[in-house]
């Protein structure tokens, strides 16, 4: 039975982040149908804000005791926002000896935290990194805005990244396509008829921006929604939008859009837990997304974890174009739009066969983004070629 230890990102300080918790899981999930023994492997960054990081740190703790990671949670602590070359030296719950006990036997590292220490990834006998930032990714390597330290393995869930002839560089790595991943035992059908609302989940304003020479854009799901406001005075179906709204600015937009036919809710309302954004993603007829702004210049064919999970559920999404795609429909329980009169049809679509859309969205998922396929193809690659050198 292999060990692999998991490095996601920003998940033990993020209590109130039930999807982004959900991104991560799948992939543990997926490996544990395999018959891994995962361990999850993460930096917890302290800002001194005692009282608030020990609540953070007990709901973390309670949801790895959930989910059968008891004993199998290795945390380290990190001081400063910029990552040290050096291995870590403070861990909690167990010693650092202990820690590097489970690096050192483990089989695989399937790292999702691009600024990882390479004093930690030293310790691992073979390292993978996933990118779940496809296009962007590639732009921060190849702009030298970002240095991902040096993995054996590169993933990427993008379909078009370093593709002859497409707009992603591939940064001088050799990169190895996988899909995005959902659980779907996790996830089961859950096609309802009475459900009445196109939903989604999403931050809205960031410090999000692209900086590419001359050319400088806002990259967050604020702009991309604004370009469709109007788009509830195009269609009878209701249009709901769970956002991450904090600001002035956010709660006058909010107030657009609701004039504009659009229902606002705040995204901890339905996704504080894990649970709860399941459940709200399960109540919901299906979703209506857009994506940011880079995923269309890229031209990325990039597909959403949430998407993921309303496809799954049996739940019809109508989802921004963001490229031509080898095996992404369009008409079949995923609706690909790039205007607003294309996502109404959509909808009226969707709305005329609606139970068949429901099951061809649950086929999409099955065929494609199963989570035990998605690891058994990581472990293929990173195990498989190391059993081979073994046996040359």
């Amino acid at each position: 039975m292999p060990t692999v230890v998991i490095a996601p990102s920003n998940v033990a300080a993020f209590p109130e982040g039930g999807g982004h918790f959900w991104v991560y899981l799948q992939y543990v999930l997926g490996l544990r149908q395999l018959g891994c023994d995962v361990y999850w492997l993460e930096a917890f960054r302290t800002k001194g804000r005692a009282e608030r990081e020990t609540a953070a740190l007990a709901t973390f703790r309670a949801r790895m005791e959930q989910h059968g990671l008891g004993g199998k949670v290795i945390l380290y602590v990190t001081h400063n926002k910029e990552p040290s070359p050096e291995a870590p030296t403070e861990y909690l719950d167990m010693t650092r000896a202990e820690a590097e006990a489970i690096f050192e036997r483990a089989d695989l590292l399937v790292n999702f935290h691009y600024a990882t220490s390479p004093g930690l990834l030293a310790h691992f006998r073979r390292t993978a990194m996933i990118d779940i930032d496809p296009g962007l990714l590639q732009f921060w390597i190849s702009r030298k805005q970002l240095s991902v330290p040096l993995h054996d393995f590169y993933f990427t869930i993008g379909e078009n990244v370093g593709k002859p002839g497409g707009k992603i560089p591939n940064g001088g790595l050799d990169w190895i396509h996988i899909r995005p991943a959902v659980c779907l035992e996790a996830w089961p059908y859950r096609m309802d008829p009475r459900s009445e609302a196109f939903t989604t989940i999403s931050s809205w304003d960031s410090s999000d921006w692209i900086v590419d020479g001359d050319d400088t854009y806002e990259n967050t799901k604020r702009v991309s929604f604004l370009e469709f406001a109007d788009l509830p005075r195009l269609t009878r179906q209701p249009l709901e939008a769970a956002l991450s709204l904090r600001t002035e600015r956010d709660a006058q937009e909010r107030r657009d859009l609701e004039e504009r036919g659009w229902r606002v809710r705040h995204s901890r309302e339905v996704s504080a837990t894990p649970e709860m954004y399941q459940a709200y993603i399960q109540r919901s007829r299906g979703e209506f997304s857009c994506a940011k702004r880079s995923c269309m210049r890229f031209q990325n064919a990039w597909v959403s974890d949430r998407t993921l999970c309303y496809l799954a559920s049996g739940k019809p999404v109508v989802v921004q174009d963001t490229g031509p795609s080898a095996f992404l429909p369009n008409g079949e329980g995923m609706f690909r739009f790039s205007t607003p009169q294309q996502a109404a049809a959509a909808f009226e679509a969707i709305n005329a066969d609606y139970e068949r859309q429901c099951r061809a969205a649950r086929d999409l998922v099955e065929a494609y983004f199963d989570a035990k396929q998605v690891a058994e193809s990581i472990l293929s690659h990173a195990l498989n070629d190391v059993r081979a050198h073994a046996n040359a």
